[in-house]
């Protein structure tokens, strides 16, 4: 028994987290996100949707001050501008959790897939609306255990 941890993250999940190093990224995905065809390291949370499973993993999860966007969105197709309902809900429960220092960027949706490929794991959720996935860079934890954040 752990205290202080978010009970939805699975011991599964909670290894892949704490086996990442700085600059390693994870995708958080929708529903309909082809996940398992494109990673061989995906963790399920079937049942919840973006919000929760993001402020259950941020909990937990530094955010990388060392790069311009630690957190990329997916963008609308042919709206990349737009940022949609659930988005918002998810910016700002990034903001909430881990601060609003935090800039959010934003990859055209074939461009967040080629992305993703390369990412150390995927966790899914149980989130319809669509265009609601993200990609997080994991930051750094300093001697005294808060997260790095550097000025730019």
């Amino acid at each position: 028994m752990l205290i202080n941890v978010d009970p939805i993250l699975s011991p599964d999940i909670l290894k892949t987290l704490r086996e990442m190093g700085h600059g390693d990224r994870l995708v958080i995905s929708d529903i309909n996100y082809p996940a398992h065809s494109n990673h061989n390291r995906v963790h399920r949370l079937d049942g919840l949707d973006m919000t929760t499973v993001m402020r259950a993993v941020l909990s937990v999860f530094p955010l990388d001050s060392f790069v311009e966007s630690a957190v990329h969105r997916m963008e609308v197709d042919n709206q990349p501008d737009e940022i949609n309902d659930a988005n918002k809900e998810v910016i700002d429960a990034i903001k909430d959790v881990s601060g609003d220092h935090w800039n959010i960027g934003s990859y055209e949706r074939q461009e967040f897939y080629k992305q993703s490929r390369s990412t150390y794991a995927y966790i899914t959720t149980s989130e319809r609306r669509p265009y609601c996935n993200f990609i997080l860079t994991k930051g750094v934890i300093k001697p005294d255990g808060t997260v790095w954040i550097i000025d730019k």
